[in-house]
């Protein structure tokens, strides 16, 4: 069932809405976003790879696994207060949010559970929140980072359920659906998103939005990877995504989870700051800032920056409070479905 405070969407909405003239459908997306949230504040995250390599899933885009030829060498489990000094300098960069990931299929009890479990609570010592990715978690592994402090948990859909065994074999997608049902009981924000441009339809992209549109709660982020083809994976020879395409997932997501952080991810390096300006007119809020996400280049922070700042954009500090704004009430707002007051709703 979908979150209360959202009417649900059928598919054939969905399919509707994705298919509507990217410039009406931009500018829908862009009221709902002003009626659910600041429209220039922008999220800064950092995403580190605290165990790289070696992974035995079978994900025909990740260079990480260990059934791949690729430049990715696995590497030992990082320290402890080696996480902590990286995420020092992602907060002093600006990042509010600290995500780790790990290649694992799924987390195992043991010391490296532990010392995950150690570094989610020195990044929420600096005052951080703190997000991880380890694969698949038990209800109790959830619980147990939440006790911790585990601020959210990424763990993404990548795309629609029927072209899923196209792209993973190694896990179902009732897999993914369990461990985000575990994050969400243990109390742990869900972030979940998917990837475009591995060959799939648009028929596809539009199943895996309804998915996370209906997923119980909403997912408070949700990340939109466009595909970075990596030589030795077997959809290396994909074309880039059209940005055009990639700017109208993000309105969808947009409208369909109006209070999520919709975070522009994989695949950014190659987008023009002209489309990036329209993803975040869209209602994109949220970025991965730093030079890599897990092993894929990134753009650094301080292009990210210039880029904010060019188009009158802010992130918040880390433990900085938000601004009081007013947000206008009105009978469509937080649903999209209805026509909304085209004014800003932050004054």
């Amino acid at each position: 069932m979908p979150d209360t405070m959202t009417a649900a969407w059928t598919l054939d909405e969905v399919t509707a809405l994705y298919h509507a003239p990217l410039l009406d459908l931009v500018f829908r997306a862009a009221q709902v976003h002003r009626q659910n949230n600041d429209p220039r504040e922008v999220q800064l995250c950092t995403l580190a790879s605290i165990k790289t390599g070696g992974c035995p899933e079978d994900c025909a885009y990740c260079p990480q696994s260990s059934r791949y030829d690729t430049f990715v060498d696995p590497e030992k489990m990082m320290k402890v207060d080696e996480v902590l000094a990286d995420a020092r300098a992602a907060r002093d960069a600006g990042s509010t949010r600290f995500c780790m990931g790990a290649a694992w299929r799924e987390a195992t009890d043991g010391r490296a559970f532990e010392r995950v479990l150690d570094m989610v609570r020195g990044v929420r010592d600096l005052g951080m929140e703190a997000c991880c990715t380890l694969g698949m978690l038990s209800a109790d592994q959830a619980r147990r980072l939440a006790e911790a402090g585990l601020t959210a948990y990424n763990h993404n859909l990548d795309t629609s359920e029927e072209y899923y065994d196209n792209i993973i074999t190694t896990r179902t997608y009732q897999d993914r659906l369990n461990t985000i049902q575990n994050v969400a009981n243990a109390g742990i924000s869900v972030c979940c998103g998917g990837i475009l441009g591995m060959g799939e339809a648009d028929a596809d992209r539009i199943k895996l939005l309804h998915t996370l549109a209906h997923l119980d709660p909403q997912p408070e982020s949700v990340p939109i990877n466009a595909l970075v083809p990596v030589d030795g994976t077997p959809l290396s020879d994909l074309p880039r995504v059209d940005p055009f395409d990639w700017v109208r997932a993000i309105a969808v997501t947009r409208i369909l989870l109006p209070r999520a952080k919709v975070r522009l991810s994989a695949g950014r390096l190659e987008i023009s700051p002209e489309a990036q300006a329209l993803a975040f007119l869209a209602g994109a809020n949220s970025i991965f800032t730093g030079e890599k996400l897990l092993t894929t280049a990134n753009p650094e922070a301080d292009v990210d920056h210039v880029l904010l700042n060019r188009l009158g954009l802010y992130s918040r500090a880390a433990g900085q409070a938000a601004p009081t704004h007013h947000v206008h009430a009105t009978a469509c707002a937080g649903t999209g479905k209805a026509d909304a007051d085209a004014s800003p709703s932050f004054a």
